[in-house]
């Protein structure tokens, strides 16, 4: 049997969790570094990397993503921002893979958004298109796939993905594909988990927990680690952390030989 230690957080672009104001809490990268490598994983998936600019553009080279690949040594990676969209609100965009194994890239897929209008500090507003990343590794002569997803959180725009399930219908038949053991992470923002939770099990995963809340603006499991029986669930942990207005999930999983 071969252990993984999987690490899933969605790290805001660095800016801590203030109870009392937490839209304005200060950026502390380096405190996202320190909880990242405090977990040893083997395999670390991070999603909002990057604060976007108030015009919705990318920096040519991603800051947050540079950093952390700077502090990991011995960490192969992959990060992929989402096609620049004008629309894009000022919060975390951008994807990465970091891997202690050599990566091979698969896959960059930007999923769309159907045009469901909202309220934005006054204007009206439709959601930019979601992101999902692959990759594969070698483990001990054994190839493992990866995926890592962030999905559009429907039940802040007074909707669900339950009535708009275009976007979790394409991250399952991602899964189906797969003949690979397999690992799918991400900030899935789905407030009615369960259903997310049904609809990956009847395609062959499972999900490492699915009882501890890992948000902290609102008591939903957004975040998951999900993965085929290939692998063993043996351990895992929801963080609490002040890192992020998420907490980290540290997952450690048997690979079957």
């Amino acid at each position: 049997m071969k252990r993984l230690r999987i690490l899933q957080f969605n790290m805001q672009f660095g800016q801590v969790w203030d109870a009392a104001d937490p839209d304005n809490a200060p950026i502390n990268i380096e405190a996202t570094i320190a909880e990242i490598k405090r977990h040893y994983a083997d395999i670390i998936m991070l999603q909002e990397l990057e604060h976007v600019r108030p015009d919705g553009t990318h920096t040519p080279m991603p800051p947050n993503y540079s950093q952390i690949k700077q502090e990991l040594k011995g960490y192969d990676s992959t990060f992929s921002f989402p096609r620049p969209d004008p629309r894009e609100l000022p919060f975390g965009v951008g994807l990465a893979i970091f891997s202690r194994w050599p990566l091979e890239p698969l896959a960059c897929v930007n999923i769309s958004s159907p045009p469901i209008e909202f309220d934005f500090m006054g204007k009206i507003k439709t959601p930019t298109d979601r992101l999902m990343i692959s990759a594969d590794v070698t483990v001990e002569g054994q190839k493992v796939r990866l995926i890592n997803t962030h999905l559009l959180a429907f039940f802040m725009l007074k909707s669900s993905s339950e009535e708009n399930p275009g976007q979790r219908k394409l991250v399952e038949e991602e899964l189906r594909k797969s003949d690979l053991p397999t690992i799918l992470t991400g900030d899935f923002n789905v407030s009615k988990h369960q259903s997310l939770v049904d609809q990956f099990a009847a395609a062959g995963f499972s999900t490492a927990q699915s009882e501890e809340i890992t948000w902290q603006r609102m008591p939903f499991v957004l975040d998951h680690v999900f993965f085929n029986d290939a692998f063993r669930c043996v351990g895992h942990e929801v963080v609490q952390s002040p890192a992020s207005d998420h907490f980290p999930l540290v997952v450690d999983l048997e690979l079957s030989d």
